[in-house]
């Protein structure tokens, strides 16, 4: 899978996108992540890449030259199945996202700034828009290191245990269930004896009813959603 992030601070990414599980996926040569430079595209020698809006208002936006130079440029190089642009009005990113992002070959992340970007972006190259939350960040480079981290990990062979991935948050739209280790007596702090019991269909059966019970309390909507 091949990861093409296009940004004004690359720098900001390569921190995040080079350590732990990434780095495997990386070193695996299951994942290969390349970051570029918008201003490197700029049409003027002030690698100028933002303006301000038409029809005034506080704020740049970030041109649509640059970014259409170096869109246009990956494009000629390679198909993409998405184009992503990362904005705190795009779709809700989700887990089911991620599963669906991790079966694709090539990707390629726009990461805002400012104002957002040109509109004409947004409506001749980006193919999804997505979002991590409500709120809003100086920039969708945080976001993109976010998207890749979720995805890169469900590409099958990154972790050690492939299974390990099934049993997360938000897979079929529950909560994980607690998790315990050693030692099973701390200050009188005791795991739960079914856990102890070696009965794995009975330990199954507890872990999805803790799941439910857990996502009941805290997360309702998730199972509002399933209906």
């Amino acid at each position: 899978m091949r990861i093409d992030i296009l940004t004004l601070l690359p720098e900001l990414l390569e921190s995040p996108l080079n350590y732990s599980i990434l780095k495997r996926a990386q070193e695996k040569g299951l994942l290969e992540i390349v970051l570029h430079n918008i201003r490197d595209y700029a049409v003027n020698k002030h690698r100028q890449v933002d303006d301000y809006a038409f029809g005034g208002g506080a704020g740049m936006v970030m041109m649509v030259e640059p970014i259409d130079h170096c869109i246009t440029k990956l494009k000629g190089e390679r198909p993409y199945d998405e184009i992503l642009y990362l904005t705190p009005d795009g779709e809700k990113f989700t887990q089911r996202m991620a599963n669906y992002l991790a079966t694709r070959s090539n990707i390629m992340m726009l990461c805002g700034h400012y104002k957002g970007v040109d509109q004409r972006i947004r409506d001749h190259f980006i193919t999804r828009e997505v979002s991590i939350g409500d709120y809003v960040l100086s920039g969708g480079e945080i976001a993109a290191s976010v998207v890749v981290d979720c995805t890169g990990r469900l590409i099958p062979g990154v972790l050690s245990d492939e299974t390990s991935a099934l049993t997360d948050s938000f897979q079929d739209n529950l909560l994980a269930p607690p998790v315990y280790t050693r030692p099973a007596d701390y200050k009188g702090w005791k795991v739960p004896d079914i856990l102890l019991s070696g009965h794995q269909m009975q330990i199954d059966e507890w872990r999805h009813q803790q799941s439910l019970e857990r996502t009941r309390r805290l997360r309702p909507d998730l199972l509002q959603e399933e209906k």
